[in-house]
């Protein structure tokens, strides 16, 4: 029986379009590694239908460039407890080291936002 998702990790990204390959390949490995270390779920999104609002919108929080698409991407864990470990764990794993460096990174840093979330509705999630 799966875990129940008591705690979220939840990531909005940049990435230029001529990057989404490298970031997808990223983001496969780092998966693995999220789940190595105990993470339930972890899942990358790249926006389909997204516009661009007049006062808030996914372009308008990461500042979309015109060359760049937005990723919404969320890691699940059974707790906020288990979700502080495996972080813990994940930023220690060696394998972590070449994707830290932001001047090697295939989406811009500097404009990600994240935070963790405790879930308040769940319906059909097991």
């Amino acid at each position: 029986m799966p875990k129940t998702q008591n705690y979220v990790d939840g990531f909005i990204v940049p990435v230029k379009k001529k990057k989404v390959a490298s970031y997808k390949k990223m983001a496969s490995t780092c998966g693995k590694i999220w789940l190595e270390h105990g993470a339930i779920n972890f899942v990358e999104c790249m926006a389909d239908d997204v516009s661009y609002g007049k006062r808030t919108s996914f372009p308008r929080s990461v500042k979309l460039q015109a060359d760049e698409v937005v990723f919404f991407s969320w890691i699940t864990y059974s707790s906020r407890r288990d979700r502080d470990r495996v972080n813990k764990n994940v930023m220690n794993d060696p394998r972590m080291k070449k994707f830290m460096d932001m001047s090697t990174m295939p989406f811009d840093g500097k404009r990600m936002f994240w935070g963790g979330f405790k879930p308040l509705v769940k319906i059909g999630l097991k």
